[in-house]
C-alpha cells in the first residue's frame, strides 16, 4: 500500500523520455512512498491501486518543484539606495569602484549578528518557497573573511534545518577583493586557498568565484579551482556577465557544474560548455535590474546542446528577486526562451546545475517527491502571467509544506 497518491491530475513531468511538450501526461497520478515518487502515469492505469491517502487535485496541472539553482539569500541590510542612483543614471561598476555594490553589502554583513542574518534570509526564503520554490542553492561570499564566511554558511545551514525546503550551500570564495586587502590581491587569494577552503570543506557542495574586470582575473580563479579540486569540491562560475572574460571557457575546462550569467559568453566558451556538459545558468533579474541590452546567446547555446538553467540571482544588489514565476516569464520575455524550455529551466536543468538531476527535477519514479500543484489550464501559463503568485499546494519529499 502506497502513502499518498495524487489522481485527477495532468503531470508537466519535465521528462523527455515521455516525448511530448513538458513531458505532459494528462488525466494522471502520480503514487507516493516514503517520500519518494514510485509510480507516474495515467489515471486509468492506476485503478483500484491502494493509498493511505488518495487526493484528487480537480484537474491542476503538477511540476516539479522549482528549483532555484543560484542565489545569494544571506545577507545583512539592503541597497535601495543604489538602485536609486541606478535609476538617476551611475551605473553597477561606478558604483562597484566607488566603495558601493559588493562592498556595501560586506560591510552590513559583517556587521550583522548571526541571528540577523537567519531571520532576514528567512524571510526571502520564505517568499522563493512560497512562489513554488523546492530546493534552492545558497551562497556564501559576503564576509570576504573566513570568520564571516563561516558564520554566513552556519546561517544556511540553520535554515536548511528549520524550513521544508532542500538547501544547496556554495562557498562564494572569490566575490570581491575586500579593503584591507587592496595592495596585496596575491595574499588574499592565497588565504582563501589555505584557510577559508579548508575550513569550509564538509558545510558545502561547490565553490564558486566571480570572474570579471571588477572581481577576479581568470589566473585568480585558477588558482582556486585548482585547490577545490584536490579537496574534491565540484565548482561553479560567474562568467562573462559584464564582458569576455573567458570565463565560460575556463569554467569548462574544470568540468564546473554550471557557468552563470553569460551574456558575453563566446563560441568557444558555449563548446567548452557543450563538451565538458557544464550547464549554462541564466539570470534574468540580474539582466533586468541592471538594464543590461547584451543576452546571453541563447541560440549559441542551444545549438551547441547546452542545458540551460534559470535562477533568481536573489541578492541585495542587482537583482531583489523574491519570485521564481517571475523569472519564468523574464526567461521568456527578455532572452527568448519558450516556455517549455524556461520551465526545464527551473527544474530538470536547475537540478543538473547542482549535480542533482538524479534526485529531484522530474516527476519520475525514484526521485523525491518535491512536486508543485498549479490551477491553470496549462503549464505553459506558468512562464505567461507575469507575477504568478504561486502554487496551490507544494510537496516536499512527499509531505504538503
Amino acid at each position: 500500500m502506497w502513502d499518498r497518491l495524487l489522481t485527477g491530475c495532468h503531470l508537466a513531468t519535465m521528462d523527455p523520455a515521455v516525448g511530448r511538450p513538458f513531458g505532459a501526461i494528462e488525466d494522471a497520478a502520480v503514487a507516493i512512498q516514503d517520500g519518494r515518487i514510485v509510480r507516474v502515469g495515467r489515471r486509468v492505469e492506476m485503478a483500484g491501486m491502494r493509498a493511505r491517502s488518495i487526493e484528487s487535485l480537480g484537474g491542476a496541472w503538477v511540476t516539479p518543484g522549482l528549483v532555484d539553482c543560484h542565489t545569494h539569500l544571506v545577507f545583512g541590510g539592503n541597497r535601495a539606495g543604489e538602485w536609486e542612483q541606478r535609476l538617476g543614471g551611475a551605473d553597477y561598476e561606478e558604483i562597484a569602484r566607488a566603495g558601493g555594490g559588493i562592498m556595501f553589502t560586506v560591510r552590513a554583513t559583517r556587521g550583522s549578528s548571526s541571528g540577523e542574518l537567519i531571520a532576514s534570509a528567512r524571510e526571502r526564503l520564505r517568499a522563493l518557497m512560497g512562489s513554488g520554490v523546492t530546493t534552492v542553492e545558497i551562497k556564501s561570499g559576503y564576509g570576504l573573511d573566513t570568520a564571516t564566511e563561516l558564520r554566513m554558511l552556519n546561517a544556511v545551514k540553520a535554515l536548511a534545518g528549520s524550513e521544508p525546503v532542500r538547501i544547496v550551500p556554495t562557498l562564494l570564495a572569490l566575490h570581491a577583493l575586500p579593503p584591507e586587502y587592496t595592495d596585496r590581491r596575491a595574499e588574499y587569494v592565497q588565504m582563501v586557498i589555505d584557510e577559508m577552503l579548508p575550513a569550509a570543506v564538509g558545510s558545502v557542495h561547490a565553490v564558486d568565484a566571480f570572474c570579471e574586470t571588477i572581481a577576479f582575473t581568470r589566473g585568480e580563479v585558477e588558482t582556486l579551482f585548482k585547490a577545490a579540486t584536490v579537496l574534491g569540491l565540484p565548482v561553479k562560475l560567474h562568467a562573462d556577465q559584464l564582458s569576455n572574460s573567458g570565463g565560460a571557457a575556463l569554467a569548462a575546462r574544470y568540468g564546473a557544474l554550471s557557468a552563470d550569467h553569460l551574456e558575453h559568453a563566446d563560441e568557444e566558451g558555449v563548446a567548452g560548455m557543450a563538451e565538458a556538459g557544464t550547464v549554462a545558468v541564466l539570470l534574468p533579474g540580474a539582466y533586468h535590474a541592471l538594464s543590461e541590452t547584451q543576452r546571453p546567446p541563447v541560440d549559441l547555446l542551444r545549438s551547441h546542446g547546452v542545458p540551460i538553467a534559470i535562477g533568481s540571482d536573489c541578492n541585495p544588489g542587482t537583482s531583489p528577486v523574491l519570485s521564481a514565476p517571475m523569472m519564468l516569464n523574464m526567461a521568456c520575455t527578455l532572452f527568448r526562451l519558450t516556455p517549455e524550455e524556461a520551465l526545464a529551466g527551473m527544474t530538470r536543468e536547475g537540478a543538473r546545475a547542482l549535480g542533482l538531476q538524479d534526485e529531484i527535477g522530474t516527476i519520475t519514479p525514484g526521485k523525491s517527491a518535491d512536486l508543485c500543484v498549479w490551477r491553470v489550464s496549462g503549464p505553459a501559463e506558468l512562464a505567461y502571467w507575469i507575477g504568478l503568485p504561486g502554487p496551490e499546494k507544494r510537496i516536499v519529499a512527499g509531505l504538503d509544506c
